[in-house]
């Protein structure tokens, strides 16, 4: 069945003659966070995740020893994000796609913004050796500048006590990965769907309403409200974007201008917006995506408390978790 038809039957049929709250009806869309995020039951040792933090905020891992994951997905200050529309690289020009937050990135089934990689393991290298990113030559050099330092010989060490030579650019991905899995941000909207009903005020549930009206909940569902889904930009209406999206990692026509869905977890606070970073404005963002993905023509007033809902998402960073090493 497909997932329209599907949200008809689970959010406007009644249930023993009663319609569903509101409430109800998020619950069969949406699902609160989990604490951590770990892969089919596998949860990483403190070892390895202390191993993950250093290496997100390690300059060393860019060829001039300028950059770190840390430089364009700020933990601390921008939950993940940088803030700029595209991002400068470590040598020289800048990428041509913005930088999403990394928040909530291990919920998604898909990595980057043409779903390239499938998981946060797999990604992580892959700026590393990008030469338009953090431009290391190769995952060799990043093996030997990590071992020439003790101080990484022993963090491997403690890390992957079985492997008598541990420093490996195939751990560095992993141990990134286990540490992205703890980025988690739980919000108002946590409490509420676990049921609270006084967690989101007013204007909050006029615009969830609104969410689940409009059609919004098709793409932008689950946990992370987004992140699951593959979908051509601009399917109710043609959206101008020089960038072929998926169809550049796969050549597949069927892909042409087609993107993730990007979560909307702090939504509110990593714009600018789109695989681009060409909406600023986080109205104007919704205001596009009312008419050129669901094909309405949103009022001031819907925008608004759209925008009231999703303020809802934005969860408090784990300060001690993603503290600088």
């Amino acid at each position: 069945m497909k997932r329209k038809a599907w949200l008809i039957l689970g959010l406007v049929l009644p249930v023993l003659g009663q319609p569903l709250s509101l409430l109800q009806r998020a619950q069969k869309v949406f699902a609160p966070l989990p604490q951590r995020m770990d892969e089919k039951g596998k949860i990483p040792g403190p070892a390895l995740i202390e191993l993950g933090r250093t290496l997100f905020y390690e300059k060393r891992l860019s060829q001039n020893n300028t950059m770190s994951c840390n430089s364009c997905h700020d933990l601390r200050y921008g939950f993940g994000a940088d803030g700029r529309p595209t991002s400068p690289g470590a040598v020289s020009g800048r990428g041509t796609r913005n930088a999403p937050t990394v928040y909530h990135a291990a919920l998604h089934s898909w990595q980057f913004w043409d779903g390239r990689s499938p998981t946060v393991e797999s990604q992580a290298g892959s700026p590393l050796t990008n030469p338009v990113e953090m431009a290391m030559p190769d995952g060799f050099e990043v093996e030997k500048r990590l071992l020439a330092d003790p101080g990484y010989r022993r963090l491997f060490a403690q890390a992957f006590p079985g492997d008598p030579q541990p420093v490996r650019y195939a751990y560095v991905m992993l141990a990134i990965g286990a540490f992205e899995r703890g980025l988690v941000t739980p919000a108002p909207f946590d409490r509420y769907l676990e049921g609270d009903e006084t967690a989101l005020d007013s204007r909050q549930l006029k615009g969830l309403e609104h969410f689940l009206r409009v059609g919004c909940a098709e793409c932008h569902h689950g946990a992370a409200l987004g992140g699951t889904e593959l979908r051509k930009l601009g399917r109710k209406e043609a959206f101008a974007s020089q960038d072929r999206g998926r169809f550049l990692a796969t050549h597949a026509a069927a892909d042409d201008g087609v993107f993730k869905v990007p979560s909307l977890r702090n939504v509110c606070e990593t714009g600018p917006y789109y695989h681009n970073g060409q909406v600023r404005q986080l109205e104007e963002a919704v205001a596009l995506m009312g008419r050129h993905e669901c094909g309405q023509q949103l009022t001031p007033q819907e925008v608004a408390e759209l925008c009231d809902f999703l303020t809802s998402l934005t969860g408090e960073i784990p300060k001690d978790y993603v503290r600088s090493p």
